[in-house]
């Protein structure tokens, strides 16, 4: 029984690192929170009862992890900044001199179902590495990690209006980036 759970928890590493790769857009520590992911389960495996997907419990796990992870990196060093004219440029050039879509943006055809397939979530992936660090982070912790705006701005030091410019600009920029490499084709 106790090797049947290792090796269940071990099945999982790939997707573990994924997920947090995805969190913490840093290779070394989405490692370090995988790893620490994994020690804290096997460490804890007489209290998991079995009531979730293993999946499920561990992602809990790791969905911790990185929350940790991002406030300690944003005490040890801020993340670069972004070039805020660039990006300011690209999406005003979507509307026009009234502040109208330029280009009415296209209707989603089976959101439900494009999201069950792997292949729209492997586009997903791209366009949000394609985002600015702390957009994608911000991102990430607001949606997937589901944290409230303040802990966001209390984790990474930023104002509440910061934090919904760059939520805004993460949505639009995925909405392009998706309308572009998904529901474009």
């Amino acid at each position: 029984m106790k090797t049947d759970f290792h090796s269940q928890v071990e099945a999982l590493r790939p997707y573990l690192l994924r997920y947090a790769s995805l969190q913490l857009r840093n290779r070394e520590a989405a490692e370090d929170a995988v790893q620490e992911t994994l020690l804290a389960a096997l460490k804890a495996e007489a209290s998991f009862e079995g009531r979730s997907n293993l999946r499920t419990w561990l992602t809990g796990i790791l969905k911790h992890k990185c929350i940790d992870a991002v406030r300690r990196a944003s005490r040890e060093s801020p993340l670069p900044g972004e070039d805020a004219d660039s990006a300011a440029a690209e999406f005003d050039a979507l509307f026009d001199e009234r502040d109208h879509w330029r280009e009415h943006p296209k209707p989603w055809e089976d959101p439900d179902g494009a999201l069950q397939q792997k292949q729209f979530l492997q586009v997903l992936e791209a366009c949000l590495a394609g985002l600015p660090a702390r957009t994608a982070q911000v991102f990430m912790l607001r949606e997937h990690a589901g944290l409230e705006t303040d802990e966001i701005c209390e984790q990474l030091s930023i104002t509440s209006n910061h934090c919904w410019v760059l939520l805004y600009r993460a949505r639009m920029a995925l909405r392009m980036c998706l309308e572009k490499n998904w529901f474009g084709k």
